[in-house]
């Protein structure tokens, strides 16, 4: 089994068109097609069902596909520790992080990560907490940074900050200028993210274990797009401090403050434990624990 072979199987399980993972691989559409013939020789079954027109992936080729993209996940991670035994800290450094991370705290670690390491590649990839997770499992990133909880035996989990959230409106909306309390939030319309990201997840919890009534739900999977929603009138939403900070600066939102209630989450990283001795990883989460200290009890 080789690494060109499985590189050209994946691309053509992700494109689903022979043409297009010739041109991406800047290979000849033959050697497309040898590639695939080697690989259902090799495993003994049918890893893609041709027509004239498309190409559809079966269940066996499913199940090589999540394993190749492990295999060269790995390979690529083999050759960037070499490298590094060799020379200074190069290659690529790919970091996943759940969108309020990824937009409002990792620019700021990037900053400090590139000052210390100019010939490290840096890659970022940003979705939810849930995405994260699957693209730290599959190895299509280095390290994962979120704001929500997972579950998963195959991956580390470490917090590395806590972040408080806050309940905020347009600046106009009643409940600004009055006394509130929780039970003010009784019936309101909110908008918020989508399932599987952190935000969302806290905010399920928060509207759960506090029995509130809520009067509509409008969900928005973009930090930004929430905001803009709330400065229009749309409702109310939960949000991270340091996805808010510029918009309270400039009066552009309001936080409704509620007697006696905090809402604190933890940011975590994680990454599997393949990763654990790669140097550009360690020396990633080294700035990052000097920047954001987990404070102890």
């Amino acid at each position: 089994m080789q690494y060109d072979s499985l590189k050209t199987f994946v691309t053509l399980a992700e494109v689903n068109n022979f043409t297009k993972t010739s041109e991406l691989l800047h290979i000849s559409q033959p050697s497309v097609s040898l590639h695939i013939k080697n690989l259902e020789k090799e495993f003994g079954t049918e890893l893609f069902v041709r027509s004239p027109k498309t190409v559809q992936i079966t269940p066996s080729g499913e199940i090589l596909y999540h394993r190749a993209k492990q295999i060269l996940g790995l390979y690529e991670q083999a050759k960037t520790d070499i490298l590094e035994h060799h020379q200074s800290i190069r290659g690529k450094l790919s970091i996943g992080a759940s969108f309020t991370i990824g937009e409002y705290i990792l620019p700021f670690l990037l900053a400090s990560v590139h000052k210390e390491f100019p010939e490290l590649e840096l890659e970022v990839i940003i979705g939810n907490t849930h995405e994260i997770a699957h693209h730290v499992r599959s190895f299509t990133v280095d390290i994962g940074l979120i704001e929500g909880q997972i579950n998963d035996k195959e991956l580390s989990i470490r917090p590395f900050m806590e972040d408080e959230l806050f309940v905020v409106a347009a600046p106009n909306h009643h409940l600004v200028k009055r006394k509130a309390n929780f039970a003010d939030l009784q019936h309101q319309a909110w908008v918020v993210r989508e399932e599987g990201s952190g935000t969302r997840e806290y905010w399920n919890h928060v509207i759960r274990s506090n029995a509130l009534a809520v009067t509509s739900v409008l969900t928005i999977s973009s930090n930004q797009g929430i905001k803009e929603s709330i400065l229009n009138g749309m409702g109310l939403s939960l949000l991270s401090g340091s996805v808010i900070e510029k918009e309270l600066k400039y009066g552009e939102l309001a936080v409704i403050p509620l007697k006696g209630k905090c809402f604190k989450r933890t940011f975590s990283y994680i990454q599997s434990p393949t990763m654990k001795n790669k140097r550009s990883v360690e020396n990633f989460i080294r700035i990052l624990r000097e920047k954001h200290p987990v404070k102890r009890n």
